[in-house]
């Protein structure tokens, strides 16, 4: 907890316990106290009537006691939420100056309050008012995710070129296969790598397997050759930077969007979690029943997956073309005038998934 000295002791009790007992990753561990930090460092802004514009990497919160908190109410909550949405910097590095963060970004926000708040009244018991208790959290428009089509996919693939091209390939093909996430990429280990499949550690350090076909193989071998001629900080991890550590999520986001635009694809639009996306996207529409692809994807919830059946649904599709009245002909006759239906059904080809590729 050394790199959150600058957090009040209170603040890292709850880190350490999110850490130690609930098992939760570094990464949730990091969010946690960034949302957390801007929380209290608002709420100490708005106690000393400092400006609007102070910066608010200045303002010490280390001096934060439980009596402090407890004197902060619901309507001081309103106000933080009041200036995500309309008075916080989108983007700080950004010369654009635009206000106000999305509504899943203050949804996150809450989230952490919510999780603190719980942590003081519940588990430790330093509250006995829950000021978050019955808040609710700003309305998420609802968007189909994004994803590429079977072309694109091949063309990103075909895309990968330079000194690190079996390792980006095999990157790519994972993600395209296998639907994991960035930091799962990252974390992976030359020991997680079986015959057909990868043990992954996942959100809340759950462990699945996921497995992979032919093509994927092949990618993963024809890098190991190169892995294994190199010694590495870490020598435990599968993917290795350029000066000798384990690849960052930085790296791979920018590897990337490297071959998106080689592919001549819009690099703003796709991303390493659009790959997942588009892995979810060839599963069920190759046949793969939403609850064996929330397995695979490491969903904890069953309705976070099936926002994908959304998307290309196949037997949909095939359905709307069995109608009789799908493919209507009209053959008229001048006397008398007649109409003839005529229904076709053209059956529907499943395109070819990324796990037979070669």
């Amino acid at each position: 907890m050394k790199k959150y000295a600058d957090c009040p002791q209170i603040l890292r009790d709850f880190l350490t316990y999110h850490e130690t007992i609930k098992g939760q990753s570094q990464l949730t561990i990091a969010e946690y106290a960034l949302d957390l930090r801007m929380f209290l460092r608002f709420m100490k802004l708005m106690r000393n009537d400092m400006p609007m514009n102070t910066d608010f990497e200045s303002i010490n919160i280390a001096d934060i006691d439980i009596s402090f908190i407890r004197q902060i109410t619901t309507s001081d909550i309103f106000e933080f939420l009041s200036y995500l949405a309309s008075d916080r910097v989108l983007r700080p590095d950004s010369a654009s100056g635009d206000l106000g963060v999305s509504p899943a970004t203050r949804a996150r926000k809450l989230s952490a309050i919510k999780s603190f708040y719980k942590y003081l009244t519940v588990r430790t018991k330093l509250l006995q008012d829950n000021p978050v208790a019955d808040l609710e959290y700003p309305k998420l428009r609802k968007s189909l995710p994004k994803y590429l089509t079977m072309e694109q996919s091949a063309a990103l693939l075909r895309s990968v070129e330079g000194r690190n091209q079996k390792r980006d390939y095999a990157i790519l093909m994972l993600f395209l296969n296998c639907g994991i996430r960035r930091s799962e990429m990252v974390g992976l280990n030359l020991t997680d790598v079986y015959e057909d499949r990868i043990r992954v550690v996942g959100k809340g350090n759950k462990e699945r397997f996921v497995y992979f076909g032919s093509a994927c193989r092949k990618a993963i071998d024809a890098y190991l050759v190169e892995r294994n001629e190199k010694v590495l900080t870490d020598n435990k991890a599968l993917f290795g930077s350029r000066n000798g550590n384990r690849i960052s999520t930085d790296a791979v986001h920018a590897l990337v969007k490297k071959a998106l635009m080689k592919a001549g694809l819009d690099a703003t639009q796709f991303s390493a979690h659009k790959l997942r996306h588009t892995a979810a996207t060839m599963m069920l529409s190759g046949g793969v029943d939403v609850k064996t692809v929330q397995e695979v994807l490491g969903h904890e919830h069953l309705n976070t997956t099936e926002i994908y059946t959304h998307i290309d649904n196949e037997a949909l599709r095939v359905a709307a073309k069995a109608n009789p009245l799908s493919k209507v002909k009209i053959k008229e006759k001048k006397i008398p005038y007649t109409e003839v239906w005529k229904a076709t059904f053209i059956p529907s080809n499943k395109g070819p998934i990324f796990s037979d590729m070669v």
